[in-house]
């Protein structure tokens, strides 16, 4: 199967040797995305826009994301992160999980979001 690969330009990505998405045959697997923000809901809006243009490179969009992983430094922040979320998602309805983390790679980053979708399964 041919693998593709998208790099959204993160400054991590050539430092720590991994791609934004991966795409194989029909699966691809989104990695943790983060986005600058005032609070956590805008940076998970970020992230989830982030996330949907790497799908589209791949040839995928938000409907065929199956889970998504959302990893928050305070739960306190749980509402704004889950209300992002679902303004993208309350029609698809992916599996998904939100945990409280100790800290992110930046200290000013309060959510990461990872997402997996597969093609054509909807």
């Amino acid at each position: 199967m041919t693998r593709r690969s998208v790099l959204s330009g993160a400054e991590w990505e050539s430092l720590y040797g991994y791609a934004r998405a991966v795409r194989v045959g029909d699966t691809i697997t989104v990695a943790g995305t983060t986005a600058p923000g005032v609070d956590a809901y805008e940076q998970a809006k970020g992230a989830l826009t982030i996330i949907e243009k790497a799908l589209r490179e791949l040839g995928a969009s938000l409907g065929d994301v199956v889970r998504t992983r959302m990893f928050v430094v305070d739960m306190a922040h749980a509402d704004l992160v889950g209300r992002a979320h679902g303004e993208l998602f309350a029609d698809i309805k992916p599996a998904s999980t939100m945990v409280e983390v100790g800290k992110l790679i930046r200290d000013d980053l309060l959510v990461e979001i990872e997402a997996d979708a597969i093609i054509g399964r909807h």
